[in-house]
């Protein structure tokens, strides 16, 4: 998009706004009003993504880059800032996060980096929380999904050297962690059973991280899977007449194995 574009979108969106003549739901809408539709739209552009559907990318992009001007606009007339300085800021912030490509900064290696770029963002946490904690974890967004959330603890704690050297022994604590689960349930304490899957759920998210794989993505994908062997296990159920209740177990079984054989095969 040229700065020319980006100004029409602005402008546009000004107009949204104007208390006149403007469109009645957008002059309605506020910061906390607007978060739901924020994240639809991020989960949109994944969707899209992962579907390999480029138009639709491209469409969804621009729904989501709505909401960045939405903010910028209402911001302005609150007079808190406006959407260049939103653009200023991440442009400030890119040049000063990536030293080795806009000033004479060399790295040995990706660790050395890395460990400069966590450098970077500490500094900026520090700046931000001003006379506030400056403790390892404080700064973290609050309303994260619990899996993303999880990632980002462990990131920031195994940035500070919290953190196993090697890979193998998380097998093992996720091992250690799953008979514990199973301890709980045995006694029957839910209480005491919901910590223990926390715990296990944790260490998952662990797992991961050191198999460089990203827990929500993965997580999701897997779901994904689910649903596609459910809708074949079901379909199968349909054409002979009958309803998922109707079937034993063992039927069912069979069918998903059968689903996981067909699917894997396409």
């Amino acid at each position: 998009m040229s700065l020319r574009q980006t100004e029409k979108l602005v402008s546009i969106m000004a107009q949204l706004r104007d208390p006149e003549t403007g469109c009645a739901w957008d002059r309605q809408q506020d910061f906390e009003s607007l978060i739901p539709y924020t994240l639809e739209e991020a989960y949109e552009v994944a969707d899209a993504i992962e579907r390999g559907d480029n138009e639709d990318l491209k469409s969804e992009l621009g729904d989501l880059l709505l909401q960045v001007i939405f903010y910028a606009q209402i911001a302005k007339e609150q007079k808190l800032f406006d959407f260049e300085q939103v653009a200023m800021t991440i442009a400030d912030k890119l040049t000063r996060r990536h030293p080795h490509v806009f000033s004479n900064v060399v790295f040995e290696d990706d660790a050395a980096r890395k460990q400069a770029w966590e450098e970077a963002k500490a500094l900026e946490r520090k700046e931000k929380q001003g006379t506030g904690s400056t403790r390892i974890l404080s700064g973290l967004t609050k309303n994260l999904p619990a899996l993303m959330a999880c990632e980002k603890v462990q990131e920031r704690v195994a940035a500070h050297g919290f953190d196993w050297q090697e890979t193998a022994p998380v097998f093992d604590k996720v091992l250690e962690e799953l008979a514990e689960v199973k301890e709980a349930w045995i006694s029957g304490d839910y209480p005491h059973t919901e910590e223990e899957v926390g715990d296990l759920l944790l260490v998952v998210v662990n797992l991961a991280r050191h198999l460089k794989v990203n827990p929500e993505i993965a997580l999701r994908k897997g779901t994904d899977k689910f649903t596609r062997r459910f809708n074949y296990v079901e379909q199968q159920v349909l054409t002979s007449g009958r309803a998922v209740t109707d079937c034993e177990l063992e039927e069912l079984d069979a069918l998903w194995d059968e689903a996981k054989r067909i699917l894997k095969q396409a």
